[in-house]
């Protein structure tokens, strides 16, 4: 299979994310497994109580994460499928979807893994925090 055949889903939205449609893009009748990860905004984070995230994206970001999609689906020979939000998300808001396809439980867990290390890694996309007690900070930048 080509690139084109394997990356099923690489995008970037402002709208909630469907996980289901993501799992179902990977899923084929070769499929023994599919690993599916779901990124939640939690309400902590390095010791302070978090309110809410807002994300935002570099204008390259929807092509960037394309191309991580793509070299994560050369790397393993793997179905992939990706989104991440942005904009304002509240505690519980899934913000990053991942999944990979594969006839074993281990290749697809550790390709679903490389998957979202590398899009945390590599696509520009930024997390500004909102404290409970008013304040916001920016993480990772």
């Amino acid at each position: 299979m080509d690139t084109n055949e394997l990356v099923r889903v690489a995008v970037i939205t402002e709208t909630e994310i469907d996980e289901s449609a993501i799992r179902r893009a990977v899923e084929s009748p070769a499929s023994g497994a599919v690993v599916l990860f779901s990124g939640v905004v939690r309400n902590h984070d390095g010791g302070e109580s978090v309110r809410s995230l807002e994300y935002q994206a570099h204008p390259e970001a929807q092509r960037i994460l394309a191309e991580c999609c793509a070299a994560v689906a050369v790397e393993t020979g793997l179905a992939i499928a990706a989104a991440h939000r942005t904009g304002h998300l509240e505690i519980g808001d899934v913000a990053l979807v991942a999944a990979v396809a594969a006839a074993h439980r281990r290749e697809a867990f550790d390709a679903c893994e490389l998957l979202v290390e590398r899009i945390k890694s590599t696509v520009p996309i930024w997390k500004r925090q909102r404290l409970i007690d008013g304040t916001a900070e920016w993480v990772g930048l």
